[in-house]
């Protein structure tokens, strides 16, 4: 399984590298453009990534503007919407928060920081994914 990570702070990117390293090949970035530019990398090598994990309130590009740059992206090389990639986005606000501030609900799951290891496992498993 591919797994990209884009998260601006430090210690939150590698606490999710060591996470998703368990269910298989992580790439984690530090901004919204450079989680596009991989997203890109990997579509013009056909080698998609299976999971995407975006912070919200990233710097040069927040998570949605990444997510939509993705998508977009995914349109564009006509990925099939069985083959795009699953998103989960992170941030520190609540959900209710989230849900004020959402500029597009393309993602499959929310998760609250700070990361509750059991409660993310259970999250991933939900979405079908496994560890390696």
């Amino acid at each position: 399984m591919r797994i990209l990570v884009a998260d601006d702070d430090f210690v939150n990117r590698r606490f999710m590298e060591k996470i998703f390293g368990e269910y298989g090949e992580v790439t984690a970035v530090d901004n919204g453009m450079s989680a596009v530019d991989e997203a890109v990398r990997a579509m013009d090598e056909k080698n998609l990534f299976d999971l995407i994990c975006l912070d919200i309130m990233m710097t040069r590009l927040d998570g949605y503007k990444t997510l939509e740059a993705i998508r977009e992206a995914e349109n564009k090389y006509a990925v099939n919407k069985g083959s795009r990639a699953k998103v989960i986005m992170i941030s520190a606000l609540d959900e209710v928060a989230v849900d004020n501030f959402q500029v597009c609900n393309d993602y499959d799951a929310y998760i609250c920081k700070p990361i509750v290891v059991e409660k993310f496992h259970k999250l991933l498993s939900k979405m079908g994914f496994e560890k390696a």
